[in-house]
């Protein structure tokens, strides 16, 4: 099966978009086809043994439109996204032009042509020779030399209107060639017939048929359905403005290492496994893994993250990220099309062309409806005829019906919301695969997470530590465990040795270092004998005891941890027990906030983990999940996922991992995190570039903002044409004196379509919605002044006593180093774990951290912490 792009040429309306679907999708060995009005673009999947390129070129062109494939540059090439998407804007800016210089023209010969027509009528002096009953037939002659003009200019809509409709698959133009058409040719009708009048001297036919002619209704039904086109073409090029900047972000050049020399070449020249130079505000142009140096690189703008990230040998680089500070090589790995740049602009691209299931209800309605209003226009005006009313009556109705009802707005509804909807994801970092995904996550009822790696961190962190010598400071118990640990590679031991290096604690050397596979770790420290490990392995050295601190034993301390879902490491000197650490994957701080804002989304959230039920448990406990699924093989989270539909929930599934795949796509939305593997990602309906749960409530939210949008567009452009249709027919006119004239009707036609792309642009300003919580924290923090200043005299006294007692306790320390926000969030973490500080506030602009203490912490201390984290402390002064 192959999938091949086609541009268009010709589409004005969504009848044509449903006329080109039908006739191509009647090929044989055709499987799908996606017709995009916004971008002009024709998606067919097709079996080539069966069809070719060819076929379903002659297939579009015979049913009245232009259809080609890209150009080389556009179709193939390791820089396809930006040659294709050059080529796409050109082709539109062309078209704009285009239009542009019709309209102007078009209004240039209006404008005489109005004043002749309808200037006397209006007071306005009329040259002479264009005045009185004498020289009427030179007035309708000047009036038609000037109305041709105008029908050459727009000359598109007769022939491709009136093509369509020999070949019976009638669209817009169809209906705007007819109704300016039958106007112009009932013009040419009043001429000869005052012509006749005047050669038989009967100047009442004269007279009658003067104040007949149409030629100014023709030559306006064209003008104002150009503006409006004009207008509409415009507002459509807006929605393509996220995925213009995200062509834009790709870099042009690169600097590589050809030769043992540098070059600077077109980033489209780069090839995988050259070696590229990063220097300080430079912008990577692959993908790639840093092979030597270091810096930090923003990746804001691809995946939404606001401090800048470290990057080191080993690291892995996006394209379009911007190197802030710090220079380094890396290998490319992924280049061209290949890139994540590309992969997010293609996928962006594909969402905004394909098909949401609520735009297949207009795409039927208006596959009958431009035949069903030419019906429509006939009947009315045969029945103004049997109705007694003139001929010149019956055809203003008839026309009116005609150029009030093309579909423009009706295809415009759900593409252009669809469109800039998946923009604005990927301007959040969230990648939607298609229309179709973007709609049905508004839909979804119950959200099924993986733990690890999607609820959690994903690496073990310490949480608890507990010390049973009461000689030994925590501190001097965490240089202990961590000098033991150091030697071993074991993820837990990791973890405490992390730990020790965030708290600025020096590590003693460890002699006879031995690791028991699955047990635990002896070492010399100081020259005596230390134990980590599990309680298996205490005991099978006989030091499990009864040692407790306070009424709380280690045993009973064990079960606690275990209970929390912790893993707990006990730490034994010589003889006897002196600690123990508790570690464990930790939850994020963003899932916590997500979970949350599920819970006010009415979203019920169950937890899918092959952890066990103590560990699910605690942490369904923790956050308040309705359900927490463990023991849960790789190969049967897919079945949990089928009976969750099966009892007619509308399931997500938010994972990362291999395991994941299967219940990503079976699941109704799956969503990969971007983090995770290329087989998680690959398997999804939705990619989150950052992992955070935070971004499955953005999209969700922007989901129902987009339904919304598009619910709104339909209604309108339903209730335009129900409503415009009688009015256009007369239906008002017995009762009340009520009726349209052409060109009051055409331009309404054009402004329904300016409205629903106008209306659909208002979700560029989209936001995501505050949580509870958050919005609680944020007015706390904004009302705590006013609450000061409304405290009563004896609060305020106390408050301010606490202040100064708190002033007692700050201390000040200027550090050089920080460079950008990451550092700058170094520095507030190293301080902010050490015992006895209780708040630290670190600014980078003036190079200083801020502690407020509880405790007296010795200058050392908070000097070795922020130098162990790599800055330099320039010395500490009292607050």
């Amino acid at each position: 099966m192959k999938t091949e792009k086609f541009n268009i040429t010709g589409m004005t309306c969504a009848a044509c978009q449903a006329a080109i679907t039908r006739n191509v999708s009647k090929l044989p060995g055709v499987e799908k086809v996606e017709v995009s009005l916004l971008s002009n673009q024709m998606q067919v999947s097709f079996d080539e043994k069966t069809t070719d390129a060819g076929q379903i070129i002659r297939t579009v062109e015979g049913i009245g439109y232009g259809a080609s494939l890209p150009g080389e540059a556009a179709s193939g090439g390791q820089n396809d996204f930006r040659s294709e998407w050059k080529d796409r804007r050109k082709r539109e800016e062309d078209e704009q032009k285009s239009m542009k210089r019709r309209l102007f023209s078009s209004i240039a010969i209006l404008i005489p042509l109005m004043y002749i027509a309808m200037g006397a009528m209006m007071g306005l002096p009329v040259p002479g020779i264009l005045t009185g009953m004498e020289n009427s037939l030179i007035s309708a002659l000047t009036q038609l030399l000037l109305t041709i003009p105008v029908l050459v200019l727009n000359r598109k809509f007769f022939t491709t209107g009136l093509k369509a409709l020999w070949k019976r698959s009638p669209n817009m133009d169809s209906l705007v060639a007819i109704g300016s058409g039958a106007s112009f040719l009932y013009g040419l009708f009043s001429i000869y017939r005052m012509a006749y009048g005047f050669g038989h001297g009967d100047m009442e036919l004269v007279h009658q048929y003067a104040h007949e002619l149409y030629f100014e209704s023709s030559a306006m039904i064209l003008t104002l359905v150009t503006v409006g086109k004009y207008l509409e073409a415009r507002s459509k090029a807006r929605t393509s403005d996220a995925l213009g900047k995200l062509v834009e972000l790709a870099p042009k050049t690169a600097v590589v290492l050809r030769g043992g020399m540098e070059q600077t070449i077109p980033a489209e020249q780069v090839i995988a496994g050259d070696i590229l130079v990063i220097r300080p505000g430079e912008s990577i142009p692959v993908d790639g893994v840093v092979t030597e140096g270091s810096g930090y690189v923003d990746q804001s703008a691809i995946t939404g993250e606001s401090i800048p990230v470290e990057k080191g040998p080993g690291d892995t680089v996006i394209s379009a990220s911007i190197n802030q500070n710090g220079t380094f090589r890396f290998r490319a790995s992924k280049v061209g099309g290949d890139t994540t740049l590309a992969q997010i602009i293609r996928l962006v691209d594909e969402a905004g062309n394909s098909k949401a299931p609520i735009a297949r209800l207009a795409d039927r309605v208006s596959g009958i409806f431009v035949p069903t209003v030419i019906a429509i226009a006939v009947i009315t005006g045969i029945a103004w005829i049997l109705l007694g009313k003139d001929f010149e009556f019956a055809l203003s109705s008839a026309i009116s019906v005609l150029v009030i009802s093309c579909p423009c707005a009706l295809g415009l509804a759900t593409p252009v919301a669809i469109m800039v909807g998946t923009g604005k994801a990927a301007e959040y970092g969230i990648l939607i695969k298609s229309a179709e995904s973007l709609e049905n996550l508004h839909s979804i009822d119950t959200l099924v997470l993986d733990k690890t790696g999607t609820i959690t961190s994903g690496h073990p962190e310490v949480t608890d530590i507990r010390v049973f010598d009461r000689e030994l400071s925590e501190g001097d118990f965490l240089r202990l465990a961590a000098s033991l640990e150091s030697g071993s590679e074991h993820p837990l031991a990791e973890a405490v040795v992390e730990r020790a290096k965030e708290r600025g604690i020096s590590l003693l050397p460890a002699e006879d270092f031995q690791s028991v596979s699955g047990r635990g770790v002896k070492a010399t420290l100081g020259g005596r004998h230390f134990l980590a490990g599990n309680a298996a392995f205490m005991k099978e050295n006989g030091l499990l005891g009864e040692a407790s601190i306070g009424e709380t034993s280690i045993g009973e301390a064990m079960k606690a941890f275990a209970a929390e879902g912790k893993t707990p490491l006990l730490f034994a000197r010589e003889d006897s027990i002196i600690g123990v650490i508790a570690v464990a994957d930790t939850v994020k701080e963003s899932s916590r906030r997500a979970i949350e804002a599920f819970r006010e989304m009415g979203l019920s959230v169950i937890m899918l983990t092959g952890d066990n039920r103590i560990t699910a448990e605690a942490i369904r406990r923790e956050l308040g999940l309705q359900e927490a699924i463990s023991d849960v093989l790789p190969t049967e989270k897919e079945a949990h996922i089928r009976a969750l539909q099966q009892q007619g929930h509308k399931v997500a599934m938010v994972g990362d991992g291999i395991n994941d795949a299967p219940a990503l796509t079976r699941a109704d939305i799956g969503i990969a995190i971007g983090a995770g593997t290329d087989v998680a990602i690959e398997s999804a309906d939705v990619v989150l570039m950052k992992d955070s749960l935070q971004d499955v409530v953005t999209a969700i939210e922007l989901s129902r903002a987009v339904v919304r949008n598009i619910h709104m567009n339909l209604f309108w452009a339903f209730f335009y044409n129900i409503l415009g249709i009688p009015v256009a027919a007369g239906v008002l006119y017995p009762l009340f004196g009520i009726r349209l004239s052409p060109m009051i009707g055409s331009a309404a036609m054009s402004m329904s379509s300016v409205c629903v792309v106008t209306n659909a642009l208002r979700l560029r300003f989209f936001k995501p919605k505050e949580t509870s919580s958050q919005q609680e924290s944020r007015q706390e923090t904004e009302g705590t002044e006013s609450t000061d200043r409304m405290s009563d005299p004896a609060q305020k006294q106390e408050k301010k006593e606490d202040k100064e007692g708190e002033a007692k306790m700050k201390k000040i320390m200027k550090v050089n180093g920080m460079m950008c926000p990451h550092c700058q969030a170094h520095v507030t973490k190293a301080l902010a774990d050490i015992p006895g500080v209780a708040s630290v506030e670190v600014s980078l602009e003036n190079k200083e951290a801020v502690m407020e203490l509880s405790g007296d912490v010795p200058d050392e201390t908070l000097m070795a912490a922020v130098k162990e984290a790599g800055y330099e402390p320039l010395g500490v002064e009292r607050g």
